[in-house]
């Protein structure tokens, strides 16, 4: 319960209007005060002066349905759990769940966080640290022991300790039209690389599907191609500002060099700099045309599976959908997927953090991993709950396979409490992705990125 309640609806509605004189002004006056402490005092009852507490859980927009459904169900009779939305960018997210810790505002009790995230807010103070049992296994999963996925346990860790609770593990696959990789003449059993791919579509008049706007899934991208030649972005990240920027470098080049060879191609979309998760869907399985390569996450099968009552797609198109690792870098060297998801976090200003932490292990059960997978394409963060998954049917067997694999396989973003300065110099100097030049952009970057966190620059 805030004070913006009262200072805004309440007092404002009872305020007398400026042509009313006299001693009737001032018995309105008083009766409005008199009105306005009694609003005041139902509504702090109502926020926890004599009900059971509320707590406010701020989730991202996907799977809302099944967040609201686990927040009636982790309820208990000690409190109540209330789902709140965060906006939909990542960036958005973060600014917003940032600016109310920094505040240490009471309310935020749990919380839906993108793995970047969960540094810089556990280096800040912002976040309850996870401990005991369920610690225990996090950490011991994060060195392949215990049964969260290796790649999931690892984004909770800061300073060896465990400081939110996976939830769901994302990773991006190669999505694409068997037909137009047939047609290509590219063994989709084997490993291909960006270059095979983009001259695939373009030879035969289809497209490659990216995420390239100026927003994080670009440095998704961008982190993604120079781990996948064997580079990083930054290294030493434990250093803070004195992390080694590490981008500027053989790695960089050839990053750099593919996102200036799909830009230069007739394979490139027309929407190339503005593109996100959703905008290259649609060119799956166009009116016109072969269709598209395209990377993106693990709810895109459940996406294009048909359904007759919304008049989406048909059974022909759904058995054309083929998916593959994400491609790589460099011939011969294996690919790095991203890796994403969301861990759920207690804030450590809660009223209640001893319920709040309650409600994290419910809310990211085996069972809730299992429902988010099954009704909403997001995939789990453990091994016993793809066990659950794969044994349902609702997926390829490979398919989930591949999924977990690149989890594990994959290639996080640099794991820094200053991974927003990082992230921002690097939208900053690769956008417009048509702009990128192998022998300039990494070495610009690399400058602009150590002036940030020297703080010569500001983004």
């Amino acid at each position: 319960m805030t004070n913006a309640t009262l200072s805004g609806g309440v007092i404002e509605a009872m305020r007398p209007t400026s042509h009313v004189r006299g001693r009737g002004s001032r018995r309105r006056r008083r009766l409005a005060l008199a009105v306005t402490a009694v609003l005041a005092t139902g509504s702090l009852a109502a926020c926890g002066g004599s009900g059971k507490p509320v707590l406010n859980w701020y989730v991202n927009p996907d799977g809302v349905d099944t967040f609201e459904k686990y927040a009636k169900e982790c309820s208990t009779d000690d409190y109540r759990i209330a789902v709140q939305q965060l906006p939909n960018s990542a960036t958005d997210q973060r600014t917003q769940l940032a600016r109310r810790l920094a505040a240490k505002d009471s309310s935020t009790d749990l919380m839906n966080l993108d793995p970047v995230f969960v540094a810089e807010f556990a280096n800040a103070g912002w976040l309850e640290e996870v401990t005991g049992d369920l610690a225990d296994t996090i950490t011991a999963s994060a060195e392949g022991e215990g049964d969260y996925l290796s790649g999931a346990a690892e984004t909770v860790i800061w300073d060896d300790k465990a400081y939110a609770i996976p939830l769901w593990a994302n990773t991006q696959v190669l999505w694409y039209r068997k037909s137009l990789a047939q047609a290509a003449g590219l063994d989709m059993t084997q490993p291909v690389t960006w270059d095979q791919v983009i001259q695939a579509a373009a030879d035969q008049g289809g497209t490659v599907g990216v995420q390239a706007n100026k927003y994080e899934a670009y440095v998704v991208w961008i982190n993604a191609l120079v781990q996948g030649a064997g580079g990083e972005i930054v290294s030493d990240t434990e250093a803070g500002r004195d992390a080694k920027v590490a981008i500027d470098s053989d790695a960089g080049r050839k990053a750099a060099a593919v996102i200036q060879k799909l830009a230069d191609s007739a394979a490139a979309q027309p929407d190339l700099s503005v593109s996100n998760e959703g905008t290259s869907l649609g060119q799956m399985f166009p009116d016109d045309g072969p269709g598209e390569f395209m990377v993106n996450w693990t709810f895109v099968y459940k996406n294009y599976q048909p359904d007759p009552e919304a008049n989406t797609f048909t059974d022909e198109q759904f058995a054309d959908l083929g998916w593959a690792r994400y491609p790589a870098t460099v011939e011969g060297e294996p690919s790095k997927p991203p890796v994403g998801g969301i861990d759920i976090g207690v804030g450590a200003y809660s009223e209640h953090p001893d319920f709040a932490m309650e409600a994290a292990r419910c809310v990211t059960s085996v069972q809730a991993q299992v429902d988010l997978a099954l009704d909403n394409g997001l995939m789990p963060s453990t091994n016993a709950a793809y066990d659950q998954v794969a044994a349902s049917g609702d997926y390829p067997a490979d398919l989930i396979e591949l999924f977990r694999t690149s989890v594990d396989e994959g290639g996080p973003r640099p794991k820094s409490a200053f991974y927003a300065m990082i992230s921002g110099a690097i939208q900053a100097t690769w956008h417009s992705p048509k702009s990128v030049d192998p022998d300039r952009t990494p070495e610009e970057s690399a400058t602009y990125l150590q002036d940030v966190l020297e703080g010569k620059a500001l983004l």
